[in-house]
This record gives C-alpha cells, sequence and structure tokens, in this order.
C-alpha cells in the first residue's frame, strides 16, 4: 500500500564524495527501489545535480540511472515533484516535457494527509545573504541564459563544473547544528510562523540532516541533508515526519527533536 510520502535533495550528482558520482548515483537509484513499493509521492527539493544546463537540444552528460528509474517511477504512477536549487536553477521543461515532473521553482506550501508543508530547497531566502541573491538574478536572466546557450556545451558545462567545485571548496558547509540565532533557515521558518500555519518547514541546501522544533512548540524545522555523505532523507507516514538514513548506520541527525533511524 502506498502510504508513505518521501523528501530528499543535494545529491551533488557530477562530482565525486565520499563515493564517486557514478556510484552515489547507483546508490540513489538503490534507495529509489527501497521505496518504490509504499511511495504515494516524492519530492526532490534541490540541487539533484551539481550543475545542470539545458540546451534546446541537449542535456548534460551522465546519471542516466536516475533519469531511467525516475521515468519507471512516474510510469508506475507515483508522482514527483522536483524544486530547482541553486546549482540546478537551470532546469528548464525537461524534466516536464519527458517525464511529466513538475518543476517547482519558489517555496510552496502542500497539504499532505492533513498536515500542511512549507517546501523548497531553502537557497535565498530570508533578509542576508545579498550576494548570492544578486548572483541568483544574474543567472535567472533569461538574456544570460540565452547568452550561455551560445557556448559549446563541451566548454560550458566544463567551466560551470570547474566553478561549482571551486565554490564548494572555498565555502565548505559546517557539520554542526549552529543555534537558533545563527540557523539562518531555522530563523527564516520562525519568522514565516507570524504569517503562515505550517506543521512542517521542509529545505535543503543546508546539507545538514535537522530536525528541530520551533518557536510555537509544534511545527517542525526538518532539514533533508545531502547524499555526498550523509545519504540523508525523510519520511512522512501520514502521522509524522522522521529524518532517516540508507545505507549509513552512523548517520546523525542534529537539532531539539532529532532521533536517528537508519535502513
Amino acid at each position: 500500500m502506498r502510504s508513505k510520502t518521501y523528501f530528499a535533495s543535494d545529491f551533488h550528482l557530477g562530482v565525486p564524495a565520499r563515493l564517486s558520482s557514478k556510484e552515489r548515483e547507483k546508490q540513489i537509484v538503490r534507495w529509489l527501489n527501497s521505496i518504490a513499493d509504499d511511495a504515494k509521492a516524492i519530492y526532490l527539493v534541490g540541487d539533484v545535480w551539481d550543475f545542470w544546463f539545458e540546451y534546446s537540444t541537449v542535456v548534460p552528460k551522465g546519471s542516466i540511472r536516475l533519469l531511467g528509474k525516475l521515468a519507471d517511477l512516474r510510469d508506475q504512477g507515483i508522482p514527483i515533484h522536483f524544486f530547482i536549487g541553486n546549482h540546478d536553477m537551470w532546469m528548464f521543461r525537461y524534466l516536464e516535457d519527458e517525464l511529466g515532473i513538475p518543476i517547482h521553482r519558489k517555496p510552496i506550501v502542500e497539504k499532505i494527509d492533513g498536515k500542511s508543508f512549507f517546501i523548497g530547497h531553502g537557497d535565498g531566502l530570508g533578509p542576508s545573504d545579498h550576494g548570492f541573491k544578486l548572483i541568483k538574478k544574474v543567472f535567472a536572466n533569461p538574456l544570460c541564459q540565452w547568452l550561455f546557450e551560445r557556448i559549446h556545451p563541451n566548454f560550458g558545462i566544463g567551466l560551470a563544473n570547474f566553478w561549482s567545485q571551486k565554490s564548494r571548496a572555498y565555502n565548505p558547509e559546517d557539520v554542526r547544528f549552529l543555534g537558533e540565532d545563527r540557523e539562518w533557515l531555522v530563523a527564516y521558518a520562525n519568522r514565516k510562523l507570524d504569517t503562515i500555519d505550517a506543521d512542517y518547514f521542509v529545505f535543503g541546501h543546508r546539507h545538514l540532516p535537522i530536525d528541530h522544533m520551533l518557536k510555537n512548540g509544534k511545527s517542525r524545522y526538518i532539514n533533508l541533508g545531502e547524499w555526498l555523505n550523509f545519504n540523508s532523507y525523510a519520511v512522512f507516514d501520514g502521522n509524522d515526519i522522521q529524518v532517516q538514513f540508507f545505507e549509513n548506520p552512523e548517520g546523525k541527525i542534529y537539532g531539539n527533536s532529532s532521533s536517528t533511524i537508519s535502513s
């Protein structure tokens, strides 16, 4: 019986980490196979690829196993939602046209089994990070996209991958929970509670598996972590949401509502 909703983000396919990109892709496909029988919906919450640019007649090389698995899941009738992240913001209509997977470019509020979910990748939210917001506006500009498309894929994709990896090297993710005041997505979710009534705020981007109770004592902030090291995801069974780990028995959840489950 399909009764569970799954959330995952930050696969960053295309770059090596603890595993090579190809081995990580195979691991993600194994995870998708493991949830196929009970998944009523799957939300991929951004940065599935470390870089993606969709030329009108070309898509980036690689990740054919993942694309094939997504096609298989869609053929089984499982809804899949894809959220644009800061690394794959140049996703246009390929997934929609080929696989019937809707693309979300901004956070959405979704009702699932009577619970309200605020879902988004998490980049550029809140009042800070002005430099990134400026860069994002440039990348989202149709003229800039048109100009990049004029560059041959062999050079354009190679250049983009180089800068993507260089950026990660200079901005390593902190591997500890920084507290409500310094975790800017937690602060954003707490502010958002002043205007919306959401049970769960589900984000990626932070690269740390987090389950944290918010200021009203009932809503929770869930960060999905990443698959470069953690292999973390979240599952909602209709009553509660849990952060879990795939093929990672040492996975750890951070925040004030944390409990660790591996598969």
